[in-house]
């Protein structure tokens, strides 16, 4: 098994520090895989290595809409909802600086599959839900 949890990748960590991420400026994207992809917290960039095939994905993923918030001392981001149309099985996903650092790999659990619309949905809004969060 390919997938073995969550993950925010230590590039990305680098990263902020580094001002080498942006969510106000720079592009965001989030890539699907197949279980035979190699995704862990040593992911350092996006990869083709894995990423679905399925018809109504294109190779790189989508752009995702990132909003960055604070509250009772956590910043955090998160990110609007994403579909493709098109039967879709994936794993897991990559969330990526376009062009750059891997901010954080995502394990569904097991595969998943849709006929119709494959819809990533994220975590609602708040300091202690969002996935990526800075304390």
């Amino acid at each position: 098994m390919a997938f073995t949890g969550n993950f925010t990748c230590d590039s990305f960590k680098t990263a902020l520090f580094t001002g080498d991420a942006d969510f106000d400026t720079d592009t965001f994207k989030i890539a699907l895989y197949t279980n035979s992809a190699s995704l862990n917290a040593l992911t350092t960039e996006y990869t083709s290595a894995g990423e679905v095939v399925d018809v109504g994905y294109t190779a790189g993923g989508s752009v995702l809409t990132p909003s960055v918030a604070a509250l009772s001392g956590v910043s955090f981001v998160y990110f609007e909802d994403i579909s493709w149309s098109g039967a879709i099985t994936a794993r897991g996903a990559l969330i990526y600086k376009d062009g750059g650092t891997a901010v954080c790999v995502l394990d569904f659990g097991a595969d998943k599959t849709s006929a119709l619309t494959f819809t990533v949905q994220f975590p609602p809004a708040t300091s202690s839900t969002s996935i990526i969060k800075l304390s």
